[in-house]
């Protein structure tokens, strides 16, 4: 509903600043002794699922306990409507729900207990598991549920392809790269579950699984692209065979060398669960004993992803420790006073270690020049540091710099400003991972059916860039990188004013984070783009003066803004938003306050069980358990801090 005429009680200075305290020590209670923050990151059911299916898979003694949470834990997020959804309350998903099946029954649910009934009716009633993704029919095929007819050819001769050949793995996003080279030795070893108990899925199928063959074409691609590599596919299954020893030898070696490269102790390939479990499954298939000190290290780095409580469990696809760091920090910075401050500071200190100044990663090979300087994402991950988080955490230090006149941080944000305009890509956006990634056909191979293999510029990552850039005094005539990005911002806005947002669900996530970088790079707020900007989020605000948004509007057929319950997070994204664009004495803003102030828990947080925020638009959605706790403070404070001020203007870039 639009709240443009709505009026809101005038808020007590008193009640808002209990209410910040009380959010601030809610956040303060979950620091690490060493100053750091991290939250659980929750996915959906596919993670949880698939850590039962590798045990079994291994063969690994049966952990009943753990099992038995786990199961718990899938059981209670199944859908009303039999299946398992990749959101809160979301629609049914194919492949969420066979792998949830399929664990289930792998631990030991009767296939006659209700839920099961349930599932396997709304997996038959949408045309049976035969429908599922090229990912999860690798796995089927690893237990012969489908033969490998059923998957795309994926030869380990492309680890020796030249740059200039239209797929390289420099070609594609690094999750996707780090996913696939260990699989591709898998493709070619075809290795077989042990599955001791000989569990199989056959009743979730219409037809005989054997006859399943490749995935028809996914909605995004081309079907002229899809069409032409479809029958590239077909070639490669034919003379795959014919392919020299020697060539797969040598192709074998630099696999298998890649990801040994790469292997970053206990936090993993990539970093990322998918990459690690290929890799235990990997060294398993070439015979490695699993005390096999790679193997070993990576198989307890998956268990560390593991959330186990007192009556359930579940997996993580990865951990989120800076992130979840420096967006506390800049929570604790707006909050202010002593102990914020001090709290601030030991988490900055403990970042300040995490940046990589010496490997230069797989970045480096469009960027050969540049010298390293970013921060990843999870507690290590040296070959893939990350612009979003490198910016956030920049910008916190500059905040306390300029704070304390300290230079403690200076050479940090020296070389972290220095790795971020180095990796802006030639349209002037900025990518999560890599430059230049706009290799945008290679979205059409059979295998892309999740429409997720590259990491082009974004409006929420470039956004961030162009954020911190201006925050460190830079402006559009003194800096041709800024004045790029704002460029590319300006042309990326939506008819209706808002922007895409990649990494946050999703137009309430990209209009936040574009707004907060048009402010600090100095553009007028009169300016036509931000005067849609504040006028599209008043319109979409809910009656209880909060914003929500669903995962539907990342929908290929895009309709705009797809409005949901309101969330704490988004409420806070929105407001933030506003108050960037000088609308803090707007009447939405002080509806959007209210509602806060409204829904804050006894211990100063907020409760927030809907997803907002993406892996994979349309595929892989993320509920980060720190968004509820610190961008709401966030919000709250600088609310505050705003309305004591003549100017009214956010001096910061976030």
């Amino acid at each position: 509903m639009s709240s443009m005429n709505a009026t809101a009680a005038p808020i007590d200075d008193a009640v808002l600043g209990g209410r910040i305290g009380a959010a601030t020590r809610g956040l303060l209670n979950f620091e690490q002794p060493d100053g750091h923050f991290v939250f659980e990151l929750e996915a959906d059911a596919t993670i949880p699922s698939e850590y039962i299916l590798m045990r079994h898979y291994l063969g690994e003694p049966v952990d009943t306990v753990l099992e038995a949470k786990i199961a718990a834990y899938l059981r209670r997020i199944q859908g009303a409507h039999g299946g398992w959804p990749l959101v809160h309350d979301g629609p049914f998903d194919m492949s969420a729900s066979v792998k949830a099946y399929f664990a289930l029954k792998m631990v030991g649910d009767s296939v006659d207990a209700p839920h099961m009934a349930r599932a396997r009716e709304a997996i038959l009633s949408r045309g049976g598991a035969a429908n599922v993704n090229v990912f999860t029919r690798f796995l089927l095929a690893f237990f012969e549920v489908l033969t490998w007819r059923s998957v795309p050819v994926l030869p380990v001769e492309i680890m020796l392809l030249p740059m200039w050949s239209p797929f390289h793995l420099n070609k594609i996003s690094y999750w996707a790269r780090t996913t696939m080279v260990p699989l591709m030795v898998l493709a070619v070893l075809k290795p077989r579950a042990r599955n001791p108990r000989g569990v199989g899925i056959r009743e979730l199928f219409l037809q005989d699984p054997a006859t399943v063959r490749t995935p028809k074409r996914a909605p995004h691609q081309s079907p002229a692209w899809f069409a032409l590599f479809s029958g590239l596919d077909w070639i490669l299954r034919k003379i795959e065979p014919l392919f020299p020893k020697w060539l797969r030898a040598r192709a074998m070696k630099k696999a298998i060398g890649f990801v040994e490269e790469r292997l970053n102790g206990e936090d993993g390939l990539g970093a990322i669960f998918p990459p690690m479990v290929n890799t235990v499954m990997m060294y398993d298939a070439l015979g490695f004993p699993p005390e096999h000190p790679p193997r070993a290290v990576t198989r307890r780095g998956i268990d560390k992803l593991l959330v186990i409580g007192k009556d359930e469990a579940y997996c993580q696809p990865c951990v989120s420790p800076i992130w979840d760091t420096a967006l506390s920090c800049h929570a604790l910075l707006e909050s202010g006073g002593p102990e914020a401050l001090n709290s601030a500071g030991k988490s900055l200190d403990w970042l300040l270690p995490k940046q990589e100044l010496v490997l230069k990663g797989d970045w480096a090979v469009k960027r050969p020049d540049v010298r390293p300087g970013g921060w990843a994402f999870q507690y290590a991950n040296g070959h893939y540091p990350d612009l979003d988080d490198t910016a956030v955490v920049v910008m916190a230090m500059d905040r306390v710099r300029r704070h304390d006149g300290s230079d403690k941080y200076d050479e940090a944000i020296a070389r972290g400003r220095e790795w971020i305009e180095g990796m802006q890509s030639r349209d002037g956006g900025f990518a999560a991972f890599d430059a230049d990634n706009l290799e945008y056909y290679l979205n059409n191979i059979p295998f892309s059916d999740h429409a997720a293999l590259l990491d082009p510029p974004t409006e929420d990552v470039t956004a961030r860039c162009v954020s911190m850039l201006a925050q460190l005094g830079e402006t559009t005539e003194s800096s041709p990188s800024l004045a790029a990005g704002v460029e590319y911002l300006r042309r990326t806005q939506l008819a209706e004013g808002s922007w895409y947002g990649r990494w946050g669900l999703n137009y309430i996530y990209g209009t936040w984070s574009v707004l907060c970088a048009l402010n600090a790079a100095g553009v007028d707020r009169q300016d036509p783009a931000i005067r849609k900007a504040v006028d599209w989020l008043v319109s979409i605000q809910n009656a209880d003066g909060g914003w929500g948004e669903d995962a539907v509007s990342y929908r290929l057929d895009y309709k705009g803004f797809e409005g949901a319950p309101t969330t704490a997070s988004q409420t806070a994204w929105a407001l933030l938003a506003l108050m960037a664009a000088g609308e803090v004495e707007n009447p939405a803003v002080a509806r959007g306050i209210e509602y806060l102030i409204d829904t804050q828990a006894k211990k100063g947080l907020w409760d927030e069980q809907r997803y907002t925020a993406t892996g994979f638009p349309r595929v892989f959605y993320l509920r980060y358990h720190g968004y509820s706790k610190f961008f709401p403070l966030w919000a709250l404070a600088r609310y505050r801090n705003l309305r004591s001020t003549n100017s009214k203007a956010v001096g910061v870039g976030m």
